[in-house]
């Protein structure tokens, strides 16, 4: 069986640790620093392939003379497109069919709900990790494995048109009887052993507490 190509964007905001980006990003095919993203991947022994964005947040941008001019993507300000979508939009011309955001925590109320937008498009993210969350979106026809440890809170919300069908597995209130409606969601389950969600109809998103929490 052919392996999907993996592509990590690391993006500005609060994530992980160091050690848990190392964790995230083995394997991957492609990893991209949006904007002050950079910061992160630097912080956690990486390079990146590509650097993509406006730079309105890095700190310094003396940081992009270590790396060679072609792999800068510069951009004005004021564009059509964030920084993170820049970054995504190249994962997927490279061919990445997994995809995996790293920040974004924190700040400000309307990048969060940007950066939930980006989840209800198609394509969309396959996974969103920051400091404190862990999100994963569960397509129609999958069966997700969570990695969320016993106790953990676990909340689900519909993604796109619907309808919505999902049902679960290890968590304490099961999904399979919901009658999802737009607007309608699930929180604050909890996790009682290995966590699966399997979507029969429509899409959603998973978010859980980080295991290492």
């Amino acid at each position: 069986m052919m392996c999907r190509m993996k592509g990590i964007a690391f993006i500005g905001g609060e994530g992980p640790d160091p050690a848990s980006c190392r964790e995230l990003a083995a394997g991957a095919d492609s990893i991209v620093a949006a904007d002050s993203g950079l910061m992160k991947v630097e912080e956690a022994g990486l390079s990146p392939h590509w650097i993509v964005g406006d730079m309105d947040s890095l700190d310094s941008r003396q940081r992009l003379c270590a790396y060679p001019k072609e792999r800068l993507l510069l951009y004005p300000v004021d564009k059509d497109y964030t920084d993170t979508e820049l970054a995504l939009h190249l994962l997927w011309e490279q061919g990445c069919e997994q995809t995996v955001l790293i920040g974004g925590g924190g700040g400000r109320i309307d990048h969060l709900l940007a950066l939930h937008s980006l989840f209800e498009r198609s394509p969309s993210p396959d996974r969103w990790v920051t400091e404190r969350e862990d999100m994963y979106a569960v397509k129609e026809g999958q069966t997700v494995p969570i990695p969320a440890h016993t106790g953990s809170l676990v909340s689900v919300f519909p993604l796109g048109a619907g309808p919505w069908h999902a049902e679960s597995r290890g968590l304490k209130w099961s999904l399979d009887e919901l009658c999802w409606d737009k607007g309608f969601f699930s929180i604050s389950n909890r996790a009682l052993a290995t966590v699966s969600v399997v979507s029969i109809t429509g899409r959603f998103l998973v978010i859980t507490e980080r295991a290492s929490l």
